[in-house]
């Protein structure tokens, strides 16, 4: 396979974990360490669509698997038994098992995030190190407005999903608006749009304000000095979807972590700090 110009449909797989299918893409030689890339929650969001272009590099160093979480991308969304980030987690290790991997690192942006943190905390013999992105979950807003702008368009589209309501949404993710071209918007638009999508995020997002779910288990943030698992927390310093003030609480709390805050960044560090979150990224994990 030519690392140079993986396209989605070579790299892509189904797999079937009791009765529900689920999507997933995978590229790098099967002699290298394994890495999974956990995509965010954003309308219209998938593994490709957060990845693709960090996939051609990281593969070149690692065995690199991106899944479509359930309920996003080309997977099923099985019924939600907890709160979205700790079910995932759960299923991950399902999802492991079932295409054979025993220990993986794991690189979770905002939601996938969340989820990873989640995973060292459920099973920490079976990650080595995370990397983590703008992620959910390992802070409270203390110093900004909660929800966040990025969430409050967030929240918006999925009750009104037009194209004006997507660009103002991903205006949110970038610090660049340069970034925001016709065809990221086409490819979000197009895939947020899909039968069923809609429906199936308002499920997730439902289930993370679930007070039966959120009863099962402490919030992450007060689990953070819990998670002993080596971390890499990456934050641009312009998120307006998770603050960057939130990694300070993370960096404080979590016992074998390093921060690395991006300028002129959004929420979306592996597009536009791409070759700097490739090179961290590759050399935290070859350590």
């Amino acid at each position: 396979m030519d690392l140079s110009t993986l396209t989605y449909e070579e790299t892509r797989h189904n797999v079937t974990i009791d009765g529900a299918e689920f999507s997933y893409h995978v590229a790098g030689d099967e002699s290298l360490p394994t890495v999974i890339l956990l995509h965010g929650s954003g309308p219209g969001v998938s593994s490709w669509s957060n990845f693709q272009h960090n996939l051609p590099v990281l593969s070149q160093s690692f065995r690199v698997f991106m899944p479509d979480m359930p309920g996003f991308g080309k997977s099923d969304l099985p019924e939600i038994d907890a709160i979205y980030p700790i079910f995932t987690a759960r299923w991950l290790l399902t999802f492991m098992d079932a295409v054979g991997i025993r220990n993986a690192s794991l690189v979770g942006n905002s939601m996938g995030g969340y989820v990873a943190a989640e995973t060292a905390a459920l099973a920490p013999e079976r990650i080595d190190r995370i990397a983590l992105m703008g992620p959910g979950g390992l802070a409270i807003s203390l110093f900004n407005q909660d929800p966040s702008e990025g969430a409050k368009r967030l929240f918006e589209f999925l009750d009104n999903p037009t194209r004006a309501g997507m660009i103002e949404w991903v205006k949110c993710m970038v610090s660049d608006h340069s970034a925001i071209t016709d065809a990221l918007i086409d490819e979000r638009m197009a895939n947020a749009l899909q039968p069923g999508a809609i429906e199936r995020a308002k499920t997730i997002f439902g289930s993370v304000f679930n007070p039966e779910f959120a009863a099962q288990q402490q919030p992450l943030w007060q689990r953070a000095s819990t998670i002993a698992t080596p971390t890499l927390i990456m934050w641009g310093r312009d998120d307006r979807m998770l603050p960057y003030e939130q990694a300070h609480f993370a960096a404080r709390h979590m016992p074998d972590i390093e921060l690395h805050m991006f300028s002129r960044c959004g929420h979306w560090a592996q597009i536009e700090r791409k070759a700097d979150f490739e090179r961290l990224v590759t050399e935290f994990f070859t350590r």
